[in-house]
C-alpha cells in the first residue's frame, strides 16, 4: 500500500489531514518552513512530529558534504521518526554514504529528476528517493516516467529504497503514481482535498438526503 505524505510546514494543515485517519507522514523544506511563517525548524518540526506517528522530514541548507553531515547529526537527533533530506549531489552522495553508516541514517534524498540519480542515491543508502514528478511536467518532459523508471530498477535490483513521489500537482497526478508503483506520494494539502471530492458524491449525498426528509416528514412516520 502506498504511503500518503503531506506535503507541508502548515500545522493546520497537518492537524486537519491527521484528523482523516489517512495520513502516514509529512515532508519538509526551507520554502515550505518559510510560508508557514517560522525559522525555526526544530521547534516547527518537533511540533508536526508530535501530530504525526510516521516520517517526517527536514532539509539540511548545508551544500557541502561537511556541512550536511553536520546538521543531519543534529536533525536526527531530534526525533526517532525524522528523517534528514539530502540533495541529490556529488556532495550530497558523499553526506548520504556516511550518513547511511549511522545507526538512526534515516534519508530523504531529494530533487532527484533522473532515473540514474534514483539509482545512485539508493547505491549511497538512501532510504527514500523522491522524484519531482511536477517540475518535470513543468519543463515539459514526463515525470512520471521517472517514477515507472525508478521503481523497476529499484525492483530489478532489490533496492530497499522507498520510491517517493514528490511535487505532485493534482490528483491525477497521485492517480499516475499509484500506478506506477511508487511507495510514498508526497502532496500539497489543496492536493489531498480534492482527491476525496466528487460533485458526483455531494449530488447523490443531497438526493438521498431529500428523499429521506420527504419519508422522515410523512405522518406516522
Amino acid at each position: 500500500m502506498a504511503l500518503i505524505f503531506l506535503d507541508t510546514a502548515s500545522l493546520d494543515e497537518i492537524r486537519e489531514a491527521v484528523s482523516w485517519g489517512i495520513l502516514d507522514g509529512v515532508t519538509t523544506n526551507p520554502t515550505l518552513m518559510m510560508r508557514a511563517g517560522t525559522a525555526d525548524l526544530k521547534a516547527n518540526t518537533l511540533k508536526i512530529v508530535d501530530m504525526v506517528p510516521g516520517p517526517v522530514s527536514a532539509e539540511v541548507i548545508s551544500t557541502d558534504a561537511a556541512g550536511m553531515i553536520a546538521e543531519a547529526r543534529e536533525i536526527l537527533s531530534w526525533a526517532e521518526n525524522v528523517y534528514v533530506k539530502i540533495p541529490t549531489t556529488v556532495e550530497g552522495l558523499k553526506a548520504m554514504k556516511e550518513i547511511s553508516s549511522w545507526p538512526n541514517g534515516r534519508i530523504n534524498a531529494t530533487l532527484i529528476f533522473s532515473p540514474l540519480q534514483a539509482y545512485l542515491v539508493a547505491k549511497a543508502g538512501a532510504s527514500f528517493a523522491s522524484v519531482f514528478v511536477g517540475r518535470m511536467d513543468d519543463a515539459g518532459l514526463d515525470g512520471m516516467a521517472v517514477v515507472r523508471q525508478t521503481r523497476a530498477i529499484f525492483d530489478n535490483y532489490g533496492f530497499t529504497c522507498k520510491v517517493l513521489a514528490a511535487s505532485i500537482r493534482h490528483p491525477l497526478h497521485v492517480v499516475d503514481a499509484l500506478l506506477a508503483g511508487a511507495d510514498i506520494i508526497t502532496m500539497p494539502f489543496g492536493v489531498l482535498q480534492r482527491m476525496i471530492r466528487s460533485p458526483f458524491t455531494d449530488a447523490g449525498l443531497d438526493s438521498f438526503l431529500r428523499d429521506w426528509a420527504k419519508i422522515a416528514g410523512q405522518p406516522g412516520t
